[in-house]
């Protein structure tokens, strides 16, 4: 078989083939992750990211090139999770780039797309480290290079590279040592190319069910989301049953589109008493107040982590975090709910850094500044460095100061054999993992906690906080507490319930 060009049809049915590909797959690829923590990102999030693009081509009916590559970029752009779906998104892009202004594509203009996707990719990521998704995506450009000069036919160039992809992922583990001690090809890299292979299947002609079920990007929820009003009307004397009816229906009128699951109570006094409880729609409110000049969103999980950034000022919380990566998407909508001028982000994750900052390129009414926060207690450090008064410089210069004195230690189980830092890790050990990698591994989670402790605590260190979710309890954490405060007596310990899922302590020491 031999195929000279692309037109806007062919191209989408390659495209919605390698999402299909990429969702088939999306368990196993979780399962390349390095570290065996019950939280399955890179799948599911490059997954995620290409679906909310796969989704978005489907709605296009008879799509040109220029719809078709709008709908790719901006799909998968906003739909962005993790810093594997953040890169994929950009390496769509600079490929959409290139092709969006033509009606057909052949090999020289896939070989300068792919090009130019390499480039975008690139330049998305602060300090690209070889042996990752880039990596298979370079050299994949590089073999699309090279195939442009030696044949017309997209058939055969698209096997070259799909080839050079595939070798260049199986020497991933050469790159980057963790990945070899772990036994493991790059995950990122593994997801990329399914995508390219998904996609040479629809090329070739092979029969692919695009109808296969869509994967439905969970919706970030804010932190308090319940609207709830109480008020009473006061009659000379007690109403009859249809003149409530009546005023209930007004009522309801009122309250339509601005609530959900409405509901609507009411007593046989003369004091009539309306409750309207509902759980507040997820669309930009109308501020009605001038904008202040500086506004907190912060992304955490567990109802105490909540609370924590709330009371500190935090003015909107995104759930979210290891188990679940919110979307550039997510962080955009969060920001439209924050009635100030410029939005500190707080990603508290180092996997939600670059959605953050996609979100910050993206955003054209307000300011985004993102403070790197790789972790919950740097976010919490972040907030308490605030200062009202300060100017929005001056503040992003002190809060990134503070986290950086921050130290962290998280505990969580194993869920598979592997072997990290020349620690041998056996499937339902506790791990401790401190900023740098792992700390402690034991079977028993008090002598994980302790021992990862041991090796954060520093002459400088003078607080410890201990924030336990599930896989603890109080009590737990209370005695776990007063062992440390008895080897550290200098040392303040304080101990708060943070509800996150996968990890049982969360630890600072500063």
């Amino acid at each position: 078989m031999e195929i000279q060009t692309i037109d806007a049809s062919l191209l989408s049915k390659m495209f919605l083939s390698g999402a299909m590909n990429l969702e088939s797959k999306k368990e196993w690829i979780n399962e390349l992750n390095v570290f065996p923590v019950p939280d399955g990102d890179t799948g599911t999030n490059m997954t995620m990211t290409i679906m909310s693009a796969a989704n978005a081509v489907r709605e296009l009916d008879n799509p040109d090139m220029k719809t078709l590559s709008k709908a790719i970029s901006s799909g998968s752009l906003r739909g962005a999770r993790g810093n594997s779906g953040v890169i994929l998104s950009q390496l769509f892009r600079g490929f959409t780039k290139v092709i969006s202004s033509h009606d057909e594509v052949d090999v020289a203009l896939l070989n300068e797309a792919f090009e130019k996707a390499v480039q975008t990719a690139y330049k998305a990521v602060m300090q690209p480290k070889e042996g990752t998704i880039l990596t298979v995506a370079r050299a994949a450009a590089d073999k699309a290079a090279e195939m442009a000069t030696k044949t017309d036919d997209v058939v055969e160039f698209a096997e070259a590279v799909i080839a050079e992809a595939e070798d260049t992922l199986a020497r991933t583990p050469d790159m980057l040592p963790v990945l070899k001690q772990a036994g493991v090809v790059d995950s990122g890299g593994q997801g990329l190319v399914q995508v390219l292979k998904g996609a040479y299947d629809a090329l070739i002609g092979k029969e692919v069910d695009y109808s296969a079920e869509e994967v439905a990007a969970p919706k970030a929820k804010p932190a308090a989301t319940k609207y709830a009003v109480q008020f009473t009307i006061e009659s000379e004397k007690p109403l009859a049953s249809y003149q409530i009816k009546e005023l209930k229906a007004k009522l309801e009128k009122l309250a339509s589109g601005k609530v959900s699951d409405l509901t609507i109570t009411e007593s046989d006094s003369e004091n009539v008493v309306f409750s309207i409880e509902g759980d507040a729609k997820e669309e930009a409110p109308k501020f009605t107040e001038p904008a202040k000049e500086m506004g907190f969103v912060s992304i955490a999980t567990g109802d105490g982590l909540t609370s924590i950034f709330t009371e500190l000022g935090c003015d909107y919380m995104i759930p979210g975090g290891q188990t679940m990566n919110p979307s550039t998407d997510d962080i955009l909508s969060a920001v439209e709910k924050v009635n100030a001028k410029t939005i500190f982000v707080l990603p508290n994750n180092k996997n939600i850094i670059l959605a953050a900052n996609q979100a910050a390129a993206i955003c054209e009414d307000k300011k985004i500044v993102v403070i790197p926060t790789k972790t919950i207690p740097q976010g919490i450090t972040a907030l308490i460095s605030f200062v009202a008064d300060a100017s929005v410089e001056d503040n992003e210069a002190a809060m990134t100061e503070e986290i950086a004195n921050v130290k962290t230690g998280q505990v969580t189980y194993a869920v598979r054999d592997t072997i990290i830092d020349d620690k041998e890790i056996k499937k339902d050990d506790w791990m401790g993992m401190g900023d740098s990698g792992l700390l402690s591994v034991n079977a028993d989670i008090n002598v994980a906690f302790k021992e990862m402790v041991d090796q954060m605590v520093s002459e400088d260190s003078s607080v410890i906080s201990i924030y336990w979710g599930e896989g603890s309890d109080q009590a737990k954490a209370e005695a776990l507490g007063a062992e440390v405060q008895e080897k550290y007596p200098d040392l303040e310990v304080e101990i708060s319930e943070g509800g996150q899922a996968v990890y049982a302590y969360i630890i600072s020491v500063e």
